[in-house]
């Protein structure tokens, strides 16, 4: 999930509002935040709809709520004029979004990409697990080339670059020490991201052990569902929507645990977990017995939580890259 893409917009100050209160200022709305917001915004962020702001977590509903009144209406509305409403309002009226966002993937799983980018560099220019202690900009102007040198704790042999791309979360990169034509690059200005912990169960079962086989991409849980014994945001449906991910005999289920929902179950052994999803699943889909098949994932900074200032974490992000030319950030606090 990615910001609203305008990281240079003057947002100092602004508070914006919660999904709670986007869904709840007219009468009748309290079951869309239960039923349609908070599962949506658990199993899509980990997070929850008090927490969230509207306008960073999901910019495209943000625009269809500020459009046409609610988020019902403009589904609505915007369905009568196209498969996707694709402007978004600014000061200067509605204009067409750039920044449209999707999903993909690729027979064998998205390990297919990772694998054919990681044969394509070369074992001599890729790196993994070389933590980078050291970046370091030196543009001269005499060439447009080698702006920057790196050191890696794994050799600390420094390697010259053109520019530097970095994903990892905010926290990480305020530990790499920065300079600029020798000069320290102080990054106190960025502020705290808080991080959702998230673990991932895998699970296969045989299809004759799965008596209500729901069709389509997977199911959301609300977290009103928790009185009834549910603990999992979300399940997907992962044989479904790719069958080449499992045998034809075989349904296979990807679900998601914690976030602001349970923090501390995100943490759980994986013999908890197991008990836990085939248990939400036992419920939802009538799945017997035990799973052929467990594989645990486990992060404990899965999602940043695009709170109600996030704002000013996507202003601090852009002073970073104006300091630093040749310096992008990208990945998940985007």
């Amino acid at each position: 999930m990615g910001a609203d893409g305008g990281r240079a917009k003057k947002v100092t100050g602004k508070v914006y509002k919660c999904w709670d209160e986007v869904t709840t200022k007219k009468k009748g709305q309290t079951e869309v935040v239960d039923y349609l917001i908070d599962p949506f915004v658990g199993g899509s962020s980990a997070a929850d709809p008090e927490s969230l702001s509207a306008r960073h977590s999901f910019p495209e509903l943000w625009n269809l709520e500020k459009r046409y009144g609610s988020i019902i209406a403009g589904a609505l509305q915007s369905s009568l004029f196209g498969k996707r409403d694709k402007t978004v309002e600014t000061k200067g009226g509605p204009r067409k979004n750039k920044n449209q966002r999707g999903s993909f993937s690729f027979q064998g799983g998205m390990q297919t990409l990772t694998d054919t980018l990681c044969k394509e560099l070369g074992k001599d220019d890729l790196k993994l697990n070389a933590k980078v202690l050291t970046l370091a900009y030196s543009h001269d102007g005499s060439s447009p080339s080698q702006n920057w040198s790196i050191t890696c704790a794994s050799n600390k042999k420094t390697q010259e670059v053109d520019a530097v791309i970095i994903t990892a979360p905010l926290d990480n990169v305020k530990d790499i020490r920065i300079t600029k034509r020798g000069t320290p690059f102080a990054l106190n200005f960025l502020p705290e991201v808080t991080y959702l912990p998230l673990s991932v169960l895998i699970t296969t079962f045989k299809k004759e052990n799965v008596k209500r086989p729901l069709e389509g991409f997977g199911v959301l849980v609300p977290s009103k569902e928790e009185q009834n014994g549910f603990k999992t945001l979300g399940t997907l449906f992962s044989s479904m929507m790719f069958p080449d991910r499992a045998p034809s005999d075989t349904y296979l289920y990807t679900t998601f645990i914690g976030g602001t929902r349970n923090r501390e179950l995100a943490r759980a052994s994986t013999d908890e977990l197991k008990n836990i999803v085939t248990s939400d699943l036992r419920k939802l889909l009538g799945a017997e017995g035990e799973p052929t098949f467990v594989n645990h994932f486990f992060w404990s900074k899965g999602f940043p939580l695009y709170g109600h200032n996030y704002g000013s974490v996507l202003e601090a992000i852009d002073k970073m890259e104006k300091g630093l030319p040749g310096f992008y950030y990208a990945g998940k606090s985007l």
